[in-house]
Order: structure tokens, then C-alpha cells, then sequence
């Protein structure tokens, strides 16, 4: 095995992703009407799928069926979806699209696709004009289907990131900007890719350096509070409703694993999102991260270092979300990006 290790993430957004694993494509929506939008991952020759959820308030779809000891190896398409739980409609578009080109586990009885989802909740983030109760349904999914490629996805203020925020344990008029984004480590022949929608409770920092990027501002909102400093100084500021966040994402390699390997990925895949964001997996988050190993790479591989790889890419799939993020105006105020917040680099 070479000994090179390539990092695929750049601050333009044009590095590495979950892309970078053969085998699968990834496609966005993103709604006129509201600032949400749904992100599809499409795993046409099917994957070995597994997930953890970390996050105490976690809206999902079809998570049980990833677990070890039961029956279906494979998925077909994960969906990440903003507008909560009305968003995991999306993926009955996705199911749909799927059966249309016979995609899906062979029952004797026809093809039925396999589409675990994850949402997040976006729907305070509203500007003027707006429809409030649009939400991405089964055709955005089914539209994000129709815009999956290989080609490195878009990142920022697109698909299940469009709405999300960052920073709002002290209120959301204090919020930033969050978003989706992408990244991906490759080790010899063996490759880890990432997608992450952030929308954490918390604060997003670099974790290379240690700097606040985005999340709670201080009360002039010129500068960033430190969530964690503050409240361990004792400070308290507005409780969301738990479930009101949640970060969400798929992780991906080239390697051949089991379903209980893949669910291990997915563990280790949430030591990134932990590294990233500051606190992470709260009680008001529904944090949950999906695995998929699509295993046209079939050497031996060792386990722990894909571990390492998964956790790496997760942690800069997340920075990379904050780092393409861009303002937005709502009706509870601006909403900065990390962009406009921190010194050029």
C-alpha cells in the first residue's frame, strides 16, 4: 500500500467529496419559494449502508433497517432534507425515481428502493416574501434525483444546507449562517468522502486551528460569543426546542465492508462532526450521520485507519460548509456568513 495521503478540500469549495467515491452521485434542490431545498445520494449499483445517530432529537427515515442484525445489506440513495419532518417526504420522490429506472432490492416481486433520510429543521429561516409552509416534498427529491451527477457537488446555500444556521443557543437573532458542504481523504487505493449539512445549536470552529468560524455572535453582533466559554462562565441564553437543529450527513468509501463495519464508519464519522462543532450531539440536535461503502475497491483494508479517514473527512466536510456559506437576509434580521465575520485567509 503507498503511503501518500491526499486531504481533497480547498476553502474555494472545488476540492474533494463524497463524489470521489466511485460509484456514487449526488444531486441538490433547492426551493424558489423558501430558502430549503433537499441533497440525494444516489447509489445506483447499490452500497452497504449503516448509520449513528447521535443527536437527541433526530427526525430519520428507514434507520432501523441499517442495523447489523437485520436483513438488507444494501441502499439505494440516502436523502438529507431540510423543512423537519415535512421534508422526509423527499424521499418518496427519491423512492419513485428509483423504481422508474428499476432500481432496488429484488423481492420476486419487483424492485423496491431502498432510501434511508435525515432532516433538519430550517423553517425559521424565512425571507421577506417567502412562503412559510413551503417544504421540500417527493418532488424535490424527485428532482435532486434528476439533477444527481458525479461532478463535485455545489456547496454553501444549496439542497438540504440552504437554510440551515449555526450558533443559536442565544437566540437566533444572534445565529449564522450555515450549509452543506464537502470534503474527502484518500489513503493509497482506498478512498473516504464526505457530505455535511450543518445546522448546529453550536459553534463551528476550525479544527486544524482551533478559531471560531461561525455561530452565536455577541450581543452587538460584530464578533463571535464562544457558546461553550460563555455557558461554562455561566452564561444562559434562549433554549430552542429540542429538534429545532441538527446536523446532518453521508459518509462514503470505495471499500469492501460489512454492514457492521459500515456502521462503524458512521461512529467514527461523528468524532469529526465532534471536532468541528462546539457543543455537538445535544440534546436540541438531532445529529445522525449515514455510511455507505460501495466496494469497488476489494484489497484487504484495514478498518482503523478508514476510521481515521472517515473522521478527518466528516470534520472538514463540516468547516467547508460554513466556509461557502452566504448571508442572508430574513424577516428576524441578516443572518451572516462565516465570510463576513472572520479575517481573510
Amino acid at each position: 500500500m503507498s503511503s501518500e495521503i491526499i486531504v481533497n478540500t480547498a476553502p474555494t469549495g472545488f476540492g474533494g467529496s463524497l463524489v470521489d467515491v466511485s460509484g456514487l452521485q449526488v444531486g441538490h434542490f433547492t426551493l424558489n419559494e423558501r430558502l430549503t431545498g433537499c441533497t440525494v445520494v444516489l447509489a445506483p449499483g447499490g452500497a452497504v449502508g449503516g448509520v449513528d445517530v447521535r443527536g437527541a432529537a433526530p427526525g430519520t427515515r428507514e434507520t432501523d433497517l441499517l442495523d447489523p442484525a437485520n436483513l438488507v445489506d444494501q441502499v439505494h440513495a440516502v436523502v438529507l432534507s431540510g423543512g423537519s419532518a415535512f421534508g422526509l417526504d423527499a424521499a418518496s420522490g427519491v423512492v419513485r425515481y428509483l423504481s422508474e429506472h428499476d432500481i432496488g432490492f429484488e423481492t420476486g416481486h419487483g424492485r423496491v428502493p431502498i432510501v434511508p433520510a435525515a432532516v433538519l429543521f430550517d423553517l425559521p429561516v424565512v425571507r421577506q416574501g417567502d412562503d412559510p409552509q413551503a417544504r421540500p416534498g417527493a418532488a424535490a427529491g424527485y428532482a435532486a434525483c434528476q439533477a444527481a451527477s458525479a461532478a463535485t457537488p455545489a456547496a454553501g446555500n444549496v439542497g438540504a444546507g440552504a437554510g440551515a444556521s449555526v450558533g443559536k443557543l442565544f437566540g437566533l437573532d444572534r445565529s449564522m449562517k450555515g450549509g452543506i458542504g464537502n470534503a474527502s481523504v484518500r489513503v493509497g487505493p482506498w478512498v473516504v468522502g464526505a457530505i455535511v449539512a450543518c445546522n448546529a445549536v453550536g459553534d463551528v470552529l476550525d479544527p486544524a486551528t482551533g478559531q471560531l468560524l461561525a455561530g452565536a455572535r455577541t450581543r452587538d453582533g460584530l464578533g463571535l460569543l464562544d457558546t461553550q466559554g460563555a455557558m461554562l462562565a455561566g452564561e444562559r441564553g434562549h433554549r430552542p426546542l429540542p429538534g429545532t437543529n441538527t446536523s446532518i450527513g453521508v459518509v462514503a468509501t470505495n471499500a469492501h465492508l460489512t454492514k457492521a463495519q459500515t456502521k462503524r464508519l458512521a461512529m467514527s464519522a461523528h468524532d469529526g462532526l465532534a471536532r468541528a462543532i462546539r457543543p455537538a450531539h445535544t440534546p436540541l440536535d438531532g445529529d445522525t450521520l449515514f455510511a455507505l461503502a460501495t466496494g469497488t475497491e476489494t484489497r484487504p483494508v484495514d478498518l482503523m485507519l478508514l476510521t481515521v479517514m472517515a473522521a478527518e473527512a466528516t470534520a472538514l466536510a463540516t468547516v467547508d460548509a460554513i466556509r461557502q456559506a452566504q448571508s442572508v437576509q430574513t424577516t428576524l434580521g441578516l443572518l451572516p456568513a462565516a465570510m463576513d465575520m472572520t479575517p481573510a485567509r
